[in-house]
């Protein structure tokens, strides 16, 4: 019975792989189309040659969010894509955490500059 179950979920997570890779091939596909083959943030160059480095963004994060004119997506380098999730997690991290965001009161409270105009005033 184990065996039988365990065979089931292997079917099942392969069949979910193998969709998702097809998924991912055709906008990937389709977004290189559309796009220049320039990083969107830092501006680097791709050719055929490294092309491979270049990876389709979901700016909104839904990988299930496809639509055909590519506006869900923008193509950024490896490390630029890396650095937009290193991004997400941590503004994420922080909200979990309960820091302002920026609707609420700025994170920074020291004022080093506030007794500069007396300073000055009076030479130093």
């Amino acid at each position: 019975m184990a065996n039988d179950k365990t065979a089931r979920t292997d079917q099942a997570i392969g069949e979910a792989m193998r969709r998702r890779s097809e998924r991912e091939a055709g906008y990937r596909e389709q977004a290189l189309r559309i796009y220049p083959w320039i990083c969107g943030r830092c501006g680097r160059e791709f050719s055929q040659r490294n092309l491979r480095e270049l990876t389709v963004h979901h700016r909104n994060h839904d990988h299930q969010d496809n639509p055909p004119d590519g506006s869900n997506w923008e193509l950024l380098c490896l490390y630029c894509h890396d650095n937009e999730h290193a991004r997400q997690l941590d503004a994420e991290a922080a909200r979990q955490a309960g820091w302002p965001n920026s609707a609420g009161k700025a994170a920074a409270t020291a004022q080093p500059f506030a007794k500069l105009r007396d300073l000055l005033k009076r030479g130093g």
